[in-house]
């Protein structure tokens, strides 16, 4: 994976301002941190999409571009790559956008698989409109 565009894509699933205490001595954020933005986003588009709770079951793939500073806007954008009966794998980017610059810059990305539940924590399945959900704005077509 590697960034693509010169612009974000998708969905914003969260925007936050990075802080002093998710950084290490350095000034860097802890990809941790940065993980855990990306997965909260991540669970926020697929439960949308489930129409209920959703479950994060792994991370396919990730990969860490450049630094998050403190101070950063940080936005996660997301795309849903597929779905199964009851999982869905999403796309999460995130970019920044420095304190003291204009430019908007892709600092990570990552493919975040989640299974729908119900509320005693069991598999379920996604509902039958989720193609509808997942068409592009403006798209009505089943």
């Amino acid at each position: 994976m590697s960034p693509h565009r010169n612009e974000p894509q998708g969905r914003v699933g969260l925007r936050t301002i990075a802080m002093p205490r998710d950084a290490n001595v350095n000034g860097d954020i802890f990809g941790g941190w940065l993980m855990a933005q990306m997965d909260l986003a991540g669970a926020y588009h697929a439960m949308h999409l489930a129409e209920g709770r959703v479950a994060t079951v792994g991370v396919e793939a990730m990969s860490f571009h450049r630094p998050v500073f403190v101070g950063d806007e940080v936005s996660c954008y997301c795309r849903t790559v597929r779905t199964g009966h009851t999982s869905i794998i999403v796309e999460v980017k995130t970019w920044v956008q420095r304190r003291d610059e204009e430019v908007t810059i892709q600092v990570t990305e990552g493919l975040f698989a989640y299974v729908a539940i119900d509320s005693e924590g069991s598999k379920r399945s996604l509902p039958t409109n989720i193609a509808r959900k997942m068409a592009p704005p403006g798209n009505t077509s089943p």
